[in-house]
């Protein structure tokens, strides 16, 4: 049994990333600035138990809730982002099942939940594409339906056991429905195109995924949506899902600070590089805030529209005050911050992925305006 294993036996999930993360960052900065995929890393959270921490233990899981989730994020994410946010797409893929399971007594996701704890199953997210409006075609035939669908955002596809996604179909009388489904990585029809070429996040392998004629059973659909508005398996993937990406984004920022106040501390201590460095613990501080109620927000357990939208207030608050304090960070650091050996040039870059995810600006303003003002929601997206 290896060290990483024998851990996982006596350690929470946060112990172990702390474990881990040195090793992470290592790897991180040995890697520069290519665009290969931290393989090796998602063999070691398979290894060390983290991959089924979210699994109920009933389950054959760890059992880890959302709070104990967002913090193993967080810790991966100080030491390598491209990791943290990579797997933040399997955990809350694990942690919306796991969470009907828990909560609803859904009994059909069980047998996910148990592969993914005895098989160390990796789950793909195709969320970037898949938001409210879905994409990708669904055609019905006999026993099913054939999907054809390119699936943007896919973090960490070398690695991906299923991708949990869906398709849109045309022609129903009340309009589009979503159909949800699970296709597996290496079923015929399905290819990744290796094509993630980004500003940061470089190591996640955020490649499309191309479904070409992939056949899913009628038995395989796990559920069905009006498209274009909001449903309640969509409200759970908010209220989970969010906590979890954005602990990565903050856990970048962290990560930022500590190199910039060592390498501020060792500038000359003028007033305005003071000045600097109290700015920056200022922003992360308000980030650090906006994500504890985040994930406060999850740990109630009430999905709807008020916690949608205390969750997307959340995920703005924490992008905005975390991309100032990674700014303030490189400022702080002085000129030598522009060198990449010293890592802050990686994290500003990793962190500019917090502006992308949804519920973005524009979208997340009008739901919060509506809320506030008693309007329906129930297509703001």
């Amino acid at each position: 049994m290896s060290a990483a294993e024998t851990l996982a036996i006596a350690s929470d999930p946060l112990s172990i990333a702390r474990w881990l993360g040195p090793i992470f960052a290592e790897r991180a900065e040995k890697a520069g600035d290519s665009d290969e995929f931290v393989a090796a890393n998602f063999s070691d959270l398979k290894a060390s138990g983290l991959v089924e921490a979210g699994v109920p233990a009933e389950l054959g899981g760890g059992g880890a809730d959302v709070v104990a989730l967002s913090a193993m994020l967080r810790e991966l994410a100080r030491h390598c982002g491209s990791t943290a946010l990579a797997f933040s797409m399997h955990t809350h893929q694990v942690a919306i099942p796991a969470w009907r399971w828990t909560r609803q007594k859904a009994t059909a996701v069980a047998p996910l939940l148990k592969k993914v704890a005895q098989e160390r199953l990796v789950l793909l997210s195709s969320g970037g594409s898949d938001w409210i409006a879905g994409s990708g075609k669904a055609e019905r035939v006999e026993g099913g339906y054939r999907i054809t669908a390119r699936k943007i955002f896919c973090s960490a596809s070398p690695a991906g056991d299923m991708l949990m996604t869906a398709a849109v179909l045309d022609g129903e009388p009340e309009g589009p429905n979503v159909l949800h489904f699970a296709v597996p990585m290496h079923a015929p029809g399905v290819t990744i195109l290796d094509n993630w070429r980004a500003m940061g996040m470089r190591g996640t392998a955020s490649n499309d995924v191309l479904i070409e004629g992939y056949f899913a059973p009628e038995a395989s659909i796990g559920a069905t949506r009006k498209q274009g508005r909001w449903h309640p398996l969509f409200e759970i993937t908010a209220m989970i899902a969010f906590p979890l990406i954005y602990a990565a984004y903050l856990g970048v920022a962290e990560g930022a600070r500590t190199i910039a106040v060592k390498m501020a501390a060792k500038r000359r201590a003028s007033r305005h590089v003071v000045e600097q460095v109290g700015r920056m613990e200022t922003e992360l501080r308000a980030a650090q805030y906006a994500h504890e109620a985040m994930v406060a927000a999850a740990a109630r357990d009430e999905p709807g529209p008020a916690t949608t939208n205390e969750i997307m207030i959340g995920r703005a608050l924490v992008a905005r005050h975390a991309l100032a304090a990674t700014e303030l960070a490189i400022e702080a650091a002085g000129g030598a911050a522009f060198y990449r050996e010293h890592g802050l040039e990686r994290r500003f870059r990793d962190i500019q992925g917090a502006r992308y995810h949804p519920m973005q600006t524009g979208p997340q303003q009008e739901f919060a305006g509506r809320m506030a003002l008693g309007l329906d929601v129930s297509t703001t997206f």
